[in-house]
């Protein structure tokens, strides 16, 4: 069984897959860096180069890769289970935690990544929280059909072993 970890950028996906992975034994796969690999140039540069639609797009083919695994965490990119298909894929190959924070927790997590993430690039702390707003609004449709919501203040990996079904089958 795979675990998918959802939700915005800056919610510690990526950090919260390898604690797991470790706990649990588990292969951890981070779908920005497998895209990365891929496509042989980092996120911004496929931004820059090939635009958002087309790293959407990976995503996409991410998705079928991963339904192939078994025992292994997904941390997912922010944007990767926001559409229809992507998320019925997710919840059809394994078990989805959406790790939930407000805006402003966000927005102090990513003030210092705005160089680095093409979505927020360049943004001011006040323009960072009205688009953290907006984005989530329109993306939270989608994180709250996971199989799991879980709060994302002081979370790790036993938290969320404790909130996940038949234990027995995991460890």
């Amino acid at each position: 069984m795979n675990i998918y970890l959802l939700g915005f950028m800056g919610c510690g996906k990526t950090t919260l897959a390898n604690q797991l992975s470790t706990k649990l034994g588990y292969d951890f796969i981070d779908t920005d860096t497998y895209i990365e690999s891929k496509e042989q140039m980092p996120i911004n540069d496929i931004f820059a180069q090939k635009g958002e639609l087309y790293f959407r797009e990976c995503e996409r083919n991410v998705l079928s890769d991963m339904a192939k695994l078994d025992n292994t965490i997904i941390s997912t990119g922010g944007g990767l289970p926001c559409n229809e298909s992507n998320i019925t894929n997710i919840n059809s190959n394994g078990i989805s935690i959406y790790i939930e924070l407000d805006v402003k927790t966000l927005a102090n997590r990513l003030i210092d990544a705005t160089s680095e993430r093409p979505l927020v690039k360049g943004k001011s702390k006040e323009e960072l929280i009205v688009f953290i707003e907006d984005l989530l609004s329109k993306r939270e449709q989608f994180y709250k059909r996971a199989t799991i919501t879980i709060n994302g203040l002081g979370l790790n990996a036993n938290k969320i072993i404790s909130c996940l079904p038949d234990m027995s089958k995991l460890l």
